[in-house]
């Protein structure tokens, strides 16, 4: 997350113009998808949230932004925040009704917020295509959290009932439960710390620390919770560390639990997938079911090409004890 300033400026080196078909990988950073009606939407980190479309998941065309300016709300709630890129989104549906969390934030602080927009359809040709955006759902600020407000993902457990994962450094990641609507916290609120790392006591709030944790995505299969999380660090081309790791729970609020039984709100986890002479590192994962296959989606630093971010997708597997295992 300290790092992101690196990524942006690789990603601006990257990105094709608008319309551009592509085979070949493209480029993203932190990645989330859907499907409506047989073609799958990709969204990712960017100027005004990065759009993708295709109708195989291999050959992708750039799409308009979800935002053509930066929310005025953001701008002014965020010092430091200019409107030139939007982190970290993610896209769900629930009765008709699509919703893109998203994170704006300074470099290196936890003056963050979460933002919420809905769209009734994803086709930008439809007349009922439109962007409606919520504002704040969470904020965090210095000197009061030791959490930070990015890296949002929305989980619904067997009831309906929403909740959200998110956080990046600090004291790891958070969960709470969202009103129905998803625009804030339940009342009352109640943040759970899920996972996080060993970070010194010595230093601030105003800090990120050496607690190098984030990118929260909460899938459920079988009867479990599993939280993946990214361990390490991104952003940094050919020193990027990051690699994807894994707990799970019966419940969504948990405790989750690493394969040795390690909490990992102590620093537990169980490696997925980690960095090689291929890709640097790899993470920010999201984990999706189509045409009953699961698939990891994730972004890793390329190589072959400067250590540039590109969009990975792998299907993935369970072993005997109900791990997820990548099938290479």
């Amino acid at each position: 997350m300290r790092q992101k300033l690196f990524f942006f400026v690789l990603l601006l080196l990257s990105f094709p113009a608008l319309a551009q078909n592509t085979t070949s990988l493209i480029p993203a950073h932190d990645p989330v998808m859907i499907r409506q009606n047989g073609t799958y939407y990709m969204f990712c980190t960017g100027r005004g949230i990065a759009v993708w479309s295709s109708k195989d998941q291999k050959n992708w065309k750039a799409e308009k932004p979800v935002f053509a300016t930066a929310p005025a709300w953001a701008v002014q709630a965020v010092p430091g925040f200019r409107g030139n890129h939007i982190w970290a989104p993610d896209i769900s549906l629930h009765n008709g009704v699509y919703s893109l969390f998203y994170s704006v934030s300074a470099f290196g602080k936890n003056t963050s917020c979460i933002g919420l927009a809905t769209n009734k359809t994803l086709d930008s040709s439809s007349p009922d295509f439109k962007w409606v955006d919520h504002g704040k759902v969470v904020q965090s600020v210095p000197g009061r959290d030791m959490w930070n407000a990015i890296d949002p993902n929305l989980i619904r457990d067997q009831a309906g009932t929403p909740w959200m994962s998110f956080g990046s450094f600090w004291e790891g990641i958070k969960l709470v439960q969202l009103r129905p609507d998803l625009t804030a916290p339940a009342e009352p609120q109640h943040w759970r710390t899920i996972a996080s790392r060993p970070r010194d006591p010595k230093l601030t709030d105003s800090l990120p620390g050496d607690g190098a944790i984030e990118g929260p995505f909460i899938f459920r299969k079988n009867g479990y919770y599993y939280l993946f999380v990214s361990f390490d660090y991104c952003c940094r081309g050919p020193k990027s560390t990051y690699k994807i790791m894994v707990g799970r729970s019966k419940e969504v609020a948990g405790p989750y639990v690493d394969r040795e039984g390690k909490p990992l709100e102590q620093g537990g986890g169980t490696q997925v997938l980690a960095g090689d002479d291929k890709w640097y590192g790899l993470g920010h994962n999201s984990v999706y079911t189509f045409d009953n296959t699961d698939y990891l989606i994730f972004h890793a630093y390329d190589a072959a090409d400067q250590g540039k971010p590109k969009l990975r997708q792998e299907k993935l597997g369970w072993d005997a004890q109900g791990w997820p295992q990548v099938q290479l």
